[in-house]
C-alpha cells in the first residue's frame, strides 16, 4: 500500500499560508514529489535552477545544474530503483523543508533512509538543497557491510571525487 502525501502549505503557526507564495511552493512539492516517484535525471533536473548547489550525505557538493544533474545520473545508477515519498513539509516564500522517505535496492537488499530536504527556490527552482539524513553513519554501514554491491557503488562515481570513473564503463 503506498502512502500519498497531504500536500498543504503551511506557516510557521501550522496556518495555510496564501500570502507568502503557498501556491508556487504547493506546486513545487507536488513537483518533487512527481520526480521522485519516477526519478530519471531530467526530470530531477528540470526542478532545478542553472545556479544550483545541492549538498547530500555520501554525495559530491554539486554546483551548477549540468555537474547536478550528472551526480544525479550517477545516484540512478548505484541505486536504479531509488524513490523518494514526501511524508510531509513545510513552506513559505522561497524556503522549504520536506520530510522524506527514501527507499532503494543495495545488493539485493532494501535500503531504507529518512531525511528532512531544506530547499531554497528561486524562481520556482531549486537553487540550494541540502539534505539531512536521520542516521548516516547507519546508511553509510549499510554501504559497507554489503560487498556484493561495492562494485556498483564504485561504477556509479558517486561520493568522493577520488572514486569518479565514467558513467560509461562497463
Amino acid at each position: 500500500m503506498q502512502r500519498r502525501a497531504h500536500i498543504r502549505a503551511v506557516n510557521g503557526d501550522g496556518q495555510a499560508d496564501a500570502e507568502h507564495g503557498a501556491d508556487d511552493v504547493t506546486r513545487f512539492v507536488r513537483a518533487f514529489a512527481d520526480a521522485w516517484a519516477q526519478p530519471t535525471a531530467e526530470r530531477l533536473g528540470a526542478l532545478l535552477h542553472p545556479d544550483v548547489r545541492l549538498v547530500a550525505p555520501l554525495m559530491k557538493v554539486t554546483v551548477g545544474k549540468a555537474a547536478s544533474v550528472e551526480e544525479m545520473r550517477r545516484l540512478l545508477l548505484l541505486w536504479p530503483d531509488v524513490r523518494i515519498e514526501v511524508e510531509r513539509w513545510s513552506g513559505s516564500g522561497d524556503l522549504v523543508f520536506i520530510e522524506i522517505a527514501m527507499r532503494a535496492t543495495f545488493a539485493g537488499r532494501p535500503l531504507s533512509v529518512r531525511g528532512i530536504d531544506r530547499i531554497t527556490l528561486r524562481d520556482g527552482l531549486v537553487v540550494e538543497r541540502v539534505t539531512y539524513v536521520a542516521d548516516p553513519l547507519s546508511m553509510l554501514a549499510i554501504l559497507l557491510t554489503r560487498p556484493t554491491g561495492w562494485r556498483r557503488w564504485w561504477r556509479s562515481g558517486v561520493g568522493s571525487p577520488r572514486r569518479r570513473c565514467r558513467l560509461d564503463a562497463g
